[in-house]
């Protein structure tokens, strides 16, 4: 395996992110062109969830990053790394409402990392197939 291979990143979809913050200038244009205060209140509301989530996406590049020494998980409160033998890596399938859902748990006790499709932009199920691979 050369270096590129011993190492990979999972992050959420750049085009999402840049959606989002598109419907963040909307949202906020929006609110600022509302005729009533309670328009301006909700779309203002609506701008900020955008806000939050769209920064969210974009701080927190990579999501999930893995090499040979470990995994190191990003959150808006910073990196943490994890290695290899602190980390047991598992895919839970959850159904509720008649859908299921994937997600990717990563369970460093006491911390423990649920990373959706979403997040990793990925299905969880080959990023753990990664995962396991780079483990070795």
């Amino acid at each position: 395996m050369n270096t590129a291979e011993q190492s990979m990143g999972w992050a959420p979809p750049a085009a999402l992110v840049g959606c989002g913050w598109l419907l963040t200038a909307g949202a906020a244009t929006w609110a600022f062109l509302a005729s009533t205060p309670t328009d301006r209140v909700f779309v203002g509301v609506l701008a900020l969830a955008l806000l939050t989530a769209s920064a969210f996406g974009t701080i927190c590049r990579p999501r999930l990053h893995a090499d040979a020494t470990g995994i190191t998980v990003r959150a808006l409160t910073g990196r943490r790394h994890y290695s290899w033998d602190q980390v047991t890596i598992r895919v839970r399938e959850t159904r509720r409402l008649g859908l299921t859902g994937t997600s990717l748990e990563l369970d460093a006790n006491p911390d423990l990392m649920v990373l959706t499709r979403l997040d990793l932009g990925e299905d969880p199920y080959a990023a753990a197939d990664v995962l396991h691979a780079l483990r070795r």
